[in-house]
């Protein structure tokens, strides 16, 4: 059973934001008025199951990330600030060393996707205690087409076979570490976690997310950000209204 297993969550946020073109991490730019990691660990934070957070940050920025985000919003399930890599991939995994010895389950997430639901964090964690290996994702809506040098299509994969892989990812402990153990030996690089797991052989479950788990990685994704904060505020206001209307 899930409840019987202890919850660590490594937050990735040591990334550089070159799309964004901001001279800041992407990770503190503020979204209603309170920093893109903070929405983020927030969220880890009010989600029972979770029993520590680990953030991965740039070196130069952990102090900050500590009192500017930790300690301004109280987030007590943060057990470490540990230094981030050159690569994601380098990140998670000095994550994955910090991690408390009792830790079971281990979910990696995008410091830059706020808008993950806490019923999919949920829904990973039971997939992981379930399967042992898990991602949240999305069918894709458009039409895929796998494109040649010069701009020639290929060919078009069956639509329907075809998700977006969003996170958290999701993983029993000694499956992820398998996985990055053996990346690191063959000096392989992926651009997620679960590729790592697929490469020892396990089978990894596709888990129905959400499609405004966006990462923010562009000043476009900032504006929609904002529009689902606001539009989310409004539902709010509107409930709060019928409620005190009864």
């Amino acid at each position: 059973m899930y409840e019987n297993h202890y919850v660590s969550v490594i937050i990735a946020a040591a990334g550089m934001s070159h799309r964004m073109g901001s001279k800041i991490n992407k990770q503190f730019i503020n979204l209603k008025n309170k920093p893109i990691l903070a929405h983020t660990i927030e969220k880890f934070e009010r989600c029972s199951l979770v029993d520590e957070i680990i953030v991965v940050a740039r070196e130069e920025e952990i102090e900050y990330c500590r009192k500017e985000i930790v300690k301004r919003y109280n987030f007590n399930k943060v057990s470490k600030i540990v230094r981030g890599g050159k690569e994601r991939q380098d990140s998670v995994y000095n994550g994955i060393l910090a991690l408390n010895e009792r830790a079971s389950l281990v979910l990696s997430h995008d410091g830059a996707r706020p808008f993950i639901k806490i019923k999919d964090i949920v829904a990973g964690i039971k997939g992981a205690a379930e399967y042992g290996a898990c991602v949240v994702g999305v069918p894709v809506k458009d039409t895929i087409k796998v494109v040649e040098e010069g701009n020639n299509i290929k060919n078009t994969p069956n639509r329907s076979l075809l998700w977006i892989a969003q996170t958290p990812q999701c993983f029993k402990k000694e499956i992820i570490l398998e996985g990055y153990k053996k990346a690191i030996n063959d000096n392989f690089l992926a651009t997620d976690d679960s590729a790592l797991v697929e490469r020892i052989g396990i089978e990894v479950k596709m888990v129905m997310g959400s499609y405004d788990n966006i990462k923010i990685t562009t000043p476009e994704d900032l504006a929609i950000g904002e529009t689902f904060l606001e539009d989310r505020s409004k539902i709010f206001k509107n409930r709060e209204f019928i409620f005190q209307s009864r």
